[in-house]
């Protein structure tokens, strides 16, 4: 029973919460958007990591939420706008395979491969995205959002597991 609600919440969780977040302003999205990326990215950006992306944009897209964000790094600073007249690479992906990609459940390679990651432009770019992404240490987030992504990536990695799927591996331990 509780297995079938959770894989109903992961299946439905982008309908769920896209009105919600889009009645939210854009300057509170951008806002809160800028803040996750500081607190995950403050070691690279201590580091001056993110002067490949100066004069550059990234945009970032969550599908199944009609949401995108442009990402770029201008004076030591990262900047999020709306719109730009052309960006050079581009991340794109469902809310679920995000969280996975975050929470450490799931490889960006694999989903890349499994056409669940689109990223096209600048491959160059994209790579170094890529790999600026792979190099954050969750062990420097503080450990309540630490607890939070990873019991999220894991609800949302369990909710994904086909009943027939989760049936298997249980049968698998129990042979």
């Amino acid at each position: 029973m509780i297995n079938k609600i959770r894989t109903q919440l992961v299946q439905n969780a982008a309908s769920i919460l896209r009105s919600p977040i889009h009645l939210l302003p854009k300057s509170v999205q951008k806002k809160a958007l800028l803040d996750g990326l500081k607190l995950a990215f403050h070691e690279a950006l201590d580091d001056g990591d993110f002067e490949f992306l100066e004069d550059k944009w990234l945009k970032v897209e969550i599908r199944d939420l009609n949401l995108r964000w442009f990402i770029s790094y201008e004076n030591e600073n990262l900047i999020v706008a709306d719109n730009v007249r052309h960006e050079d690479v581009s991340f794109s992906g469902d809310l679920n395979d995000l969280v996975l990609i975050a929470g450490r459940k799931e490889d960006p390679d694999t989903l890349f491969f499994q056409r669940r990651l689109s990223i096209e432009g600048d491959t160059e770019l994209g790579l170094e995205v890529k790999n600026l992404m792979d190099s954050v240490d969750l062990e420097q987030l503080p450990k309540a959002l630490q607890i939070l992504l990873h019991q999220l990536a894991d609800f949302v990695h369990k909710g994904m597991q086909t009943p027939n799927t989760h049936n298997e591996v249980l049968n698998a331990y129990s042979n």
